[in-house]
This record gives C-alpha cells, sequence and structure tokens, in this order.
C-alpha cells in the first residue's frame, strides 16, 4: 500500500497516530471494519475521510474515485446500455494520465479493475 495514500485518505487524528516506518496492507473484507493494518497497527472505516468500496455496499459509494462514479451510476449505466462507454472513458483518462488512485483510492491503486467488475456483474444480473 503507497504510505501516499494512507496520507490522503486518514482523518487528522488517525494520521497523527501513522507510523510511516510500517508497512501497510488494505482488508478488502466488507464484513471487516479495519480497512489497513500494519504488524502494530490498525485503521478502520471511521479513519478514513471517504467510504471504501469494498466495505460499503451503498449506491451512493464510489467505485471510480477519481471520475467520481459512484455504484448507482453502474447501476444506471448497465440498465442504459452505455457501461461499455463508462469503461471507455475512464481508459482514456488513465491512459492520458489522469489517474490519481494512489490519492483517492483507498485501495491504493488504480479503480478501473473495479469498475470492470461491477459493470460485468450487473450486466450478468439484467440477462437473468
Amino acid at each position: 500500500m503507497p504510505l501516499i495514500t494512507l496520507k490522503a485518505l486518514l482523518t487528522p487524528p488517525a494520521l497523527a497516530r501513522l507510523t510511516p516506518e510500517e508497512t501497510f496492507r488494505l482488508c478488502p473484507d466488507p464484513v471487516c471494519d479495519v480497512v489497513y493494518f500494519s504488524p502494530s497497527q490498525t485503521y478502520g472505516t471511521g479513519d478514513l475521510k471517504v467510504p471504501v468500496f469494498q466495505k460499503d455496499q451503498a449506491a451512493g459509494v464510489p467505485v471510480c474515485y477519481c471520475f467520481a462514479h459512484k455504484r448507482a451510476d453502474l447501476e444506471r449505466a448497465a440498465v442504459t446500455g452505455t457501461g461499455q462507454a463508462l469503461e471507455a472513458s475512464i481508459r482514456a483518462h488513465v491512459q492520458a494520465g489522469r489517474c490519481g488512485c494512489e490519492v483517492n483510492n483507498p485501495q491504493g491503486s488504480c479503480c478501473l479493475g473495479n469498475v470492470v467488475t461491477v459493470l460485468r456483474s450487473l450486466n450478468r444480473q439484467e440477462r437473468t
């Protein structure tokens, strides 16, 4: 996990407890409140400035943090058939170097994989 991610997304009180020498990992388990952990520290969902896609299933939670595409936006795109265009738009931004996932996305890496996974899942649901 890039340290810049924690520095960007932890609340001020949580950031004040950060031990930057530690190596942190993300816990993606949706039933666990822990978001980041190291051998000696943990940070939960309440320690972040943003909701965490993997932890919060609400429609208003971002799936793409850089370009503000929420779960509800992807659901709408699946229903209207515009999911591929939305995905292509994000890909174009990433290729143009506009992605800032290391500071915007709690997982510290590109959100595009999450977007693709959600859209594919929604498309499968639409067909059934």
